[in-house]
């Protein structure tokens, strides 16, 4: 099997990346990140959807952009609540962590040249999201570009490295239905950006809204909500 690393926050759509990596039968390798993040019931997320998956190996890597702050997740700043989903769509807000995509997927890269994988998976989209400008298809190229000129593997000719973010271009309801005809538990992950002390979701933050309104959408109860016995906001 040839290998892939995955980046795998164990939100709905990091999951669902793995999940389609995984039927592609490429050998999967999950790596998530411990950055200092508010909301790190996500990283419990990842480890049970890593297991749940089967995979070959799911690593938790530490790094700590909470010293840099400069975001709602890294910092003291508040998380932004009941925004209209046309306001998610029309800036970068302050949820969003300077520069966190290049960061998480050097790493990856760094892995993907250890194992000698030309294949990176990683679960961005640029139609229902909150405006990052790292999660753009032309970010993607650049770095794809930026990955083969400066790798041994790229630059050595054997094996060129490959960005797959095959969510990009979907909407959330096309991920959730992509998911589930891949029998992904949605339940397992957490998309929250500020869960209370039981780990429950605010339902009001940006991530909860668009999660909201991708299962809205595609016509099916949200499971994580149905879990905590929550209906739909």
């Amino acid at each position: 099997m040839t290998k892939a690393v995955v980046l795998l926050s164990g939100g709905l759509d990091s999951a669902t990346a793995l999940a389609i990596a995984k039927a592609k039968e490429f050998e999967s390798y999950a790596l998530s990140i411990r950055y200092g993040q508010r909301h790190q019931i996500e990283l419990e997320s990842a480890v049970r959807v890593a297991r749940a998956l089967e995979i070959a190996e799911h690593f938790v890597l530490d790094i700590d952009l909470h010293r840099f702050g400069g975001s709602a997740l890294t910092g003291d700043l508040a998380v932004p609540k009941d925004r209209g989903l046309e306001q998610v769509e029309q800036n970068i807000p302050v949820t969003y962590v300077p520069a966190r995509n290049t960061v998480f997927l050097s790493f990856a890269l760094a892995w993907a040249e250890v194992l000698e994988a030309g294949d990176i998976f990683i679960g961005v989209n640029a139609l229902d999201y909150s405006g990052y400008p790292d999660c753009r298809p032309e970010y993607i190229v650049a770095y794809e570009r930026m990955a083969n000129l400066a790798t041994r593997l790229g630059t050595e000719g054997y094996r060129r490295i490959k960005i797959h973010a095959p969510l990009i271009q979907l909407t959330k309801a096309q991920i959730i239905r992509k998911g589930m005809g891949l029998g992904l538990d949605y339940a397992l992950t957490s998309s929250c950006y500020d869960p209370d002390a039981d780990n429950r979701p605010c339902r009001r933050c940006d991530a909860c809204r668009l999660r909201a309104k991708g299962f809205a959408e595609a016509g099916i109860v949200d499971p994580l909500l149905a879990g905590f016995g929550m209906s739909t906001p």
